[in-house]
């Protein structure tokens, strides 16, 4: 049994400890919050028990700290995404965890749905051929009471941080690297100084395009959440939300609907849908990592990895701050 602390106890954090009770690989011996009171130590510091892996998963300000305090004392370590708040910061965990030689995951634990695994598998197989281009849609309304949290009605509140950080590393993990990113911001819908709404249009070095339409301000049937039912806090419609087409076929997801069978529009392309899998991703990180501290397998996405998705996103969040500012 691998000993393993949770800290930060919110909404995620919770989530995380759901599931690590009931692992068979893990023993859940605390969790570390300020102010919850569920917690059985405030700080890093005070912990007076035996700890081999920690969960962090407290705000992303606090996650270079945190992780170093972790890989000092030999924790290997879930940083929950963004890795960190700035590149600076990512780094200084990058430094921490390589000194130290703790193993490391970062939590975007969308990679470790069995669908999107599926996806990458059949992306990497040639289903579609090149990929050309996607288009994916994140589009949602945010109940009002959301944003009476003080830090959320700024420019902390973005959904760019927030949500889209994960739309950005799965494009990144079926697509490859980053090259360029433009943008657009919509109006202001609940007149906050915040991005809330726009449309981005990105670049990768395998010369793959793709678009992403995204609100918390817009009631629709289309996002990650409501197509996976990966959030008990949000009903799924079962609707897909990411779309890719190559040079031989498309696929959609999370349907994993493959389009194929046409060598061009003169010909009818014919649809085949798999199964969906609702493996819970945050167990199958669990299992994922348990195989990582164990030497069985190679992080999914590494610090350094996850690095490369914050760099995208705060990029995505300037360009979209510098639009509103000057529309």
């Amino acid at each position: 049994m691998i000993k393993l602390a949770v800290m930060g106890y919110g909404v995620i954090g919770k989530r995380h400890a759901e599931q690590v009770v009931l692992h068979p690989d893990f023993e859940l011996v605390c969790i570390i919050d300020p102010v919850a009171p569920e917690a059985d130590f405030k700080d890093i510091g005070d912990i007076s028990v035996p700890v081999d892996a920690v969960i962090i998963a407290t705000p992303s300000g606090l996650h270079a700290q945190n992780a170093i305090a972790a890989a000092e004392r030999g924790w290997h370590m879930i940083v929950e995404k963004p890795v960190a708040h700035s590149l600076e910061a990512a780094d200084q965990i990058i430094a921490a965890v390589e000194a130290s030689g703790v193993k490391t995951l970062v939590g975007h634990h969308r990679r470790h749905h069995a669908n999107m695994v599926h996806l990458k598998e059949m992306l990497d197989d040639g289903a579609i051929g090149q990929i050309v281009s996607a288009s994916l849609l994140w589009l949602t309304r945010k109940p009002d009471p959301y944003f009476d949290v003080e830090w959320r009605k700024g420019a902390d509140g973005s959904p760019v941080m927030m949500n889209l950080v994960h739309d950005i590393d799965l494009l990144r993990y079926l697509l490859g690297d980053v090259k360029e990113i433009v943008g657009l911001h919509g109006r202001h819908l609940r007149g906050a100084d915040r991005n809330e709404n726009g449309a981005l249009a990105i670049g990768f070095d395998s010369g793959a395009t793709a678009t992403i339409a995204f609100a918390d301000c817009a009631a629709s049937p289309w996002g990650f959440e409501r197509g996976t039912a990966e959030s008990p806090a949000i009903p799924a419609t079962r609707q897909d939300m990411l779309f890719l087409a190559g040079t031989t076929g498309a696929v959609s997801y999370p349907s994993l609907t493959l389009w194929g069978g046409a060598a061009d529009w003169t010909e009818l392309p014919e649809a085949v849908a798999r199964p969906v899998d609702d493996t819970v991703p945050f167990k199958a990180q669990l299992d994922h990592f348990a195989d990582v501290i164990a030497g069985r397998a190679p992080p999914r996405i590494t610090v350094a990895e996850g690095r490369k998705t914050l760099a995208a996103t705060l990029m995505a969040e300037e360009i979209l701050a510098r639009h509103r500012t000057q529309s």
